[in-house]
C-alpha cells in the first residue's frame, strides 16, 4: 500500500479495480480544506487518459508487475508479438499501448516486457539499438552551416537526424529514449 505522498511519475496504482500508471500529479491545498492530489492516469491496457482528483493521505494498492526476457518477432496488423525467451511462449499487444516505443522495435531485438495477471501490457527497450540507414541525401563538403546534420530514413522507417558523413548503408547506433543518433557502428 501507499498513499498520495509517494506519488511519481510512472508509478502503477490501482483505482476501482483498475491498473493505471501515473503521467501527471499535482498537490493543491486550498484555504480550510483538506489537501488534495489532482492526478493524469493513463490506463495500462487500453492507453485512455484520465484525470482524478484524490485526497490528500488516501491509500493505493501497488500491482504485482512481473518483468520477463523477451524478444519481438513480428508486426501482426496492429498488433506486436513477442516471445518469452524462457517458454517461447509467443504475447501480443496493441501498437497503440506502446505507441512511442514501437518506433524502436526491429525483428530478433530483446526487450523487457512487462505484465500484469499475464497479460503484456508495456516493453523497457535497451538503452540503444542499431538500425540500417535506408536513405538520406549526400553530404555536401563544407556545408556545416546548418549544424552538421541531415535526416536519415532507418530501416524500420523511422526519420532522424545524423550527421553529414552518414551514407546510405551505414549501420547506426540510435538512443531510444532521445531517439537520436549516437554513433556510426559500420
Amino acid at each position: 500500500m501507499i498513499d498520495t505522498s509517494q506519488f511519481k511519475k510512472g508509478l502503477k496504482i490501482e483505482v476501482d479495480g483498475e491498473v493505471y500508471e501515473i503521467v501527471d500529479y499535482s498537490f493543491l491545498k486550498v484555504a480550510q480544506r483538506q489537501a488534495t492530489v489532482k492526478t493524469k492516469l493513463r490506463h495500462i491496457f487500453t492507453g485512455n487518459i484520465i484525470t482524478k482528483t484524490f485526497v490528500s493521505g488516501e491509500k493505493f494498492e501497488v500491482p504485482e508487475i512481473e518483468e520477463k526476457n523477451a524478444q519481438f518477432l513480428y508486426k501482426d496488423g496492429d498488433s506486436l508479438v513477442f516471445m518469452d525467451l524462457n517458454t517461447y511462449e509467443q504475447y501480443s499487444v496493441p501498437q497503440s499501448a506502446i505507441e512511442e516505443k514501437a518506433k524502436f522495435l526491429k525483428e530478433g531485438l530483446e526487450v523487457r516486457a512487462i505484465f500484469y495477471k499475464g497479460r503484456l501490457f508495456d516493453i523497457n527497450l535497451p538503452i540503444t539499438v542499431e538500425f540500417e540507414v535506408v536513405d538520406t541525401p549526400p553530404g555536401i563538403r563544407g556545408d556545416t552551416a546548418s549544424g552538421g546534420s541531415k535526416p536519415a530514413v532507418l530501416s524500420t522507417g523511422l526519420v532522424i537526424n545524423v550527421p553529414l558523413f552518414i551514407e546510405k548503408g551505414d549501420i547506426i547506433k540510435v538512443d531510444t529514449r532521445t531517439g537520436e543518433y549516437v554513433e556510426r557502428v559500420r
